[in-house]
């Protein structure tokens, strides 16, 4: 079985993350795609940043009833930050039968020779990279690297999280389950909060 896995802090999850993940299932050759939450990303600053199992339960909502999503906590007992590599070896081991393939977008893959152990990522691991605007991706000789044209929305986590602060609708960017929990649990609510609680 083949494995995608969207990496990401979905911070908080929204529509624009599902319809990439709709798009790698109907468009490629993945069985089954995993949304792997990062507790923290060495590459991001955290300050804003929702607790990971709060995040994970908002992705849950939003994909329960999709049998070919699902959502993993892996790196939640993996040393910190979360390293892309140390999480594929992981997951590598512990499911020997799977064939696990890295989703991203066109930014993100501008910035991948940055990465813990890049070479090793891109000799053994396919990546499917959806195009973002201004990040075009030229001359790929690896063949491991697969370009799609997924559908985007431009919305942004933050933008989300800047609406809610704002006091301000989020329906329709969100699914209904996620808007649900955000309201009810005053997730964002609040610049004063402490998101890691």
């Amino acid at each position: 079985m083949k494995i995608g896995l969207y990496f990401g802090s979905f911070n908080p999850i929204h529509n624009g993350h599902l319809m990439i993940a709709n798009h790698f299932i109907n468009e490629t050759d993945i069985d089954q795609l995993w949304f792997i939450v990062s507790p923290q990303n060495p590459f991001k600053n955290n300050i804003g940043l929702l607790n990971e199992q709060h995040r994970l339960n908002l992705i849950k909502a939003a994909t329960e009833e999709d049998q070919k999503i699902k959502c993993s906590d892996i790196e939640f007992n993996l040393p910190k930050p979360s390293y892309t590599v140390n999480t594929l070896v992981y997951l590598s081991e512990r499911y020997p039968k799977y064939k696990f393939v890295i989703l991203m977008g066109s930014d993100g893959f501008q910035n991948i020779d940055k990465w813990k152990n890049a070479d090793f990522i891109l000799k053994n691991y396919e990546i499917y990279v959806y195009e973002r605007p201004g990040f075009e991706i030229k001359n790929i000789e690896n063949k491991k690297i697969r370009i799609t044209n997924a559908p985007l929305l431009h919305i942004s986590s933050t933008y989300i999280r800047d609406l809610i602060k704002r006091k301000k609708s989020i329906r329709y960017l969100v699914p209904d389950a996620v808007e649900k929990i955000i309201n009810e649990q005053l997730y964002y609510h609040s610049s004063l909060e402490n998101p890691a609680k």
